[in-house]
């Protein structure tokens, strides 16, 4: 038998200071050691973040591993009446693990330091933490546990740091009256950042405060229809498949630049609000939800260029939502893949906006090969 689940606790762990736009560079480095990036300028205008956070310092040397700042977001949960030694089940969401084995969740549970637990690891890009909240549910739901912490995380600095494209930087020197090619290489340095979120549920509320109860969450995945596009450790052939860094020669896992991060941007622009769109009105056909009851809209977008796009289509479909009911914080904090869901969640639940019987709806959709989470969430 189903019973209620509840978000009672969200913190963060955002590392260093705000970075502003103009010192960007100066974390990352510059591709190539003079070179001024063609697409920055453009990235910046588009998707209007003016902040954002690495786990860098101006030396570009690491501060901390993402296994370190997602157990710090996790320390963030620890109260008189919670400590990391009750937690039941730890399911941690990343892009960005800092290596391939063992998994995340596990290097998470090494740097806690608390009692033996039930730790599972989610991979994939923006929807792996919403991935890592649907397994903590069902897991409470069922009954198998009372409780679970959610995590979603990442360090993607470190792919983006200048030394990784030194292989490609004379090539894009190269074509300086090609510019599209600096564009689709150095695309992503200017829109992902770092911080980790860390989520308590459980099946009792809060005895004070607010709690989120989860109505439902919902993952979908359109790979059966769409083609990669955001990847890193491969290449993209012609016919659209995806090679592996597995089944090149070593020479060209740097001459081919296979681990830095890629985005097919005129895919991405075709179909992202398009596909989301279209799971959105299905959920709320088969959960019977009139877009109207919904009090807040926190979708996750990678840049404020697809607030507009999204808004176009929920209009065209009939169910466009006010921009007063929106919450978006991707230009104070960036883009932090799995984790920005619950960044922003966390924001509005400390905001004082909250009331009890509001209506919170979660949209987070992955550009990697086109899946998306939603969830529906109720204030008690």
């Amino acid at each position: 038998m189903s019973k209620n689940i509840y978000i009672n606790k969200i913190s963060k762990f955002l590392p260093g200071e705000p970075v502003s736009n103009d010192e960007m560079e100066q974390y990352l480095g510059f591709v190539g050691g003079d070179m001024k990036s063609k697409s920055k300028a453009i990235v910046l205008r588009n998707n209007k973040i003016k902040t954002r956070y690495y786990a860098l310092d101006k030396n570009s040397q690491s501060t901390y591993n993402n296994a370190e700042l997602t157990a710090m977001a996790i320390r963030g949960l620890e109260s008189d009446e919670f400590s990391i030694n009750d937690i039941e089940l730890l399911t941690c969401g990343t892009t960005s693990a800092d290596q391939l084995l063992p998994g995340h969740a596990s290097m998470v549970h090494g740097h806690l330091k608390q009692k033996p637990v039930e730790a599972i690891s989610f991979s994939g890009s923006c929807c792996a933490g919403m991935n890592a909240l649907k397994y903590a549910y069902m897991s409470v739901m069922a009954g198998f546990t009372k409780n679970a912490v959610v995590t979603g995380s990442e360090k993607i600095s470190q792919w983006l740091l200048a030394n990784n494209y030194k292989e490609e930087a004379g090539q894009i020197k190269a074509v300086e009256k090609n510019p599209i090619l600096a564009f689709e290489k150095d695309f992503l340095r200017w829109m992902l950042s770092d911080g980790a979120a860390a989520t308590l549920i459980s099946d009792e509320p809060n005895k004070e405060g607010l709690s989120l109860q989860i109505e439902w969450i919902e993952i979908c995945s359109f790979a059966n229809e769409m083609e990669t596009c955001m990847y890193t450790g491969g290449e993209k052939m012609p016919d659209g498949e995806i090679k592996g860094w597995a089944y090149f020669d070593q020479s060209d896992w740097l001459n081919k630049s296979l681990f830095s991060l890629r985005q097919d941007v005129k895919l991405l622009d075709n179909n992202i609000a398009r596909l989301g769109t279209i799971k959105y009105l299905e959920l709320l056909a088969k959960y019977d939800v009139d877009p109207q009851s919904i009090d807040w809209f926190l979708p996750h977008i990678s840049s404020e260029y697809f607030r507009s796009k999204v808004d176009d289509e929920m209009r065209l479909a009939g169910v466009q939502l006010p921009q007063d009911k929106w919450f978006v914080n991707l230009t104070r904090v960036g883009n932090v893949g799995s984790a920005s869901i619950f960044l922003a969640l966390e924001e509005l639940l400390y905001s004082g906006k909250l009331q009890k019987g509001q209506k919170i709806y979660l949209s987070v959709p992955e550009s990697a090969r086109f899946s998306y989470a939603n969830a529906l969430l109720t204030v008690v």
